[in-house]
């Protein structure tokens, strides 16, 4: 695995030379590829060698060298459940969908009720743009073996990988449950009015803004031991309405993320020194709240993104895939 932040040519000569790749950066510089075993996605965003960086010329490239096949596919919101049918033997499949589609919420809320897609390591990211262009520009996907470029759908990488090669998926939150709060919802969804918060029913963004809770915290999840984070997008005093980048699940209980007193070194904590040779993706949050630009976080270089990928959608985690020679 080769991850490589390339001119336009030389993102080219990568995908020419038959290896699979994905490709993060802008819609304009994509549209010049050629088509090949690719996918890729737009963001602005991304972490580079000399740390955290926005990026508008370049492409930032991962490529499969040891992968034996790949295949391109593109599914729609209401055909996700046919994600794992291109699944291939030895493999693992990284999939891209766009920011605020149709398919971004199909695929959060019920991503995970498709079994079939654990049955095989699936790794990917929620396309964006900068956040200077939010309404102005679209995030897409890009099927590199068409060119097509969409807003809407999701842009599939199945990979084959040679026989007892090792794939490992994994991911690095910073963040565990506080002690104090304990939250739930009566129903699924991307944003909430009320909720009950130790026994009883308040209105949520009310709550927050009287108690002065830190919205840069997300609420947390326990999984079976895997703490998974709803980040809070926005707290709307006048609807009396609070919007997540993930949704919230009605009868989960959520807690209040503990306090960072330094978010960008427990960040570089976490993930130490490792990340060299793997491919990830980084949350945008984490580079905002964790004042990313120019910092070095350990090894991981990659896209930040709108949202991460491992099986369901998560927020404010890097998600990494290790592959390993058989």
């Amino acid at each position: 695995m080769k991850n490589e932040l390339l001119s336009v040519d030389e993102a080219a000569d990568r995908i020419r030379s038959g290896a699979p790749v994905v490709v993060a950066g802008a819609a304009e510089l994509m549209k010049q590829l050629p088509q090949g075993n690719w996918i890729g996605g737009t963001t602005a965003y991304f972490v580079t060698e000399n740390g955290g960086a926005v990026v508008d010329d370049k492409l930032f490239c991962t490529t499969f060298e040891n992968a034996v096949g790949a295949t391109v596919r593109m599914v729609s919101a209401d055909t996700l459940g046919q994600i794992s049918d291109g699944y291939r033997e030895n493999g693992f499949t990284v999939v891209l969908i766009p920011a605020f589609s149709k398919t971004h919420t199909e695929f959060a809320m019920t991503g995970a009720d498709n079994v079939s897609v654990f049955d095989q390591p699936l790794v990917g990211w929620i396309t964006g743009v900068h956040l200077d262009e939010l309404g102005s520009k679209t995030p897409q996907i890009v099927d590199g073996s068409t060119g097509t470029a969409a807003e809407d759908g999701a842009v599939l990488l199945h990979v084959e990988m040679p026989a007892g090669s090792g794939i490992d998926v994994d991911i690095v939150n910073i963040f565990d449950q506080g002690d104090e709060l304990t939250f739930k919802f009566d129903e699924n969804g991307f944003a909430a009015k009320s909720v009950n918060v130790n026994g009883e029913t308040v209105n949520l963004a009310d709550y927050l803004i009287e108690n002065e809770i830190d919205t840069r915290l997300p609420l947390v999840a326990n999984y079976a031991g895997s703490m998974i984070n709803v980040s809070i997008q926005n707290v709307d005093a006048e609807a009396k309405e609070v919007q997540f980048y993930a949704p919230v699940v009605a009868g989960m209980e959520y807690k209040l993320a503990a306090p960072q007193a330094d978010y960008a070194a427990a960040f570089a904590s976490s993930v130490g020194d490792s990340g060299m040779g793997q491919y990830s993706c980084n949350c945008i949050l984490n580079y905002l709240y964790g004042e990313l630009e120019g910092k070095k976080t350990g090894k991981f270089t990659g896209p930040v993104t709108f949202g991460e990928i491992a099986y369901i959608l998560l927020n404010q985690t890097l998600v990494k895939l290790d592959l390993k020679a058989a």
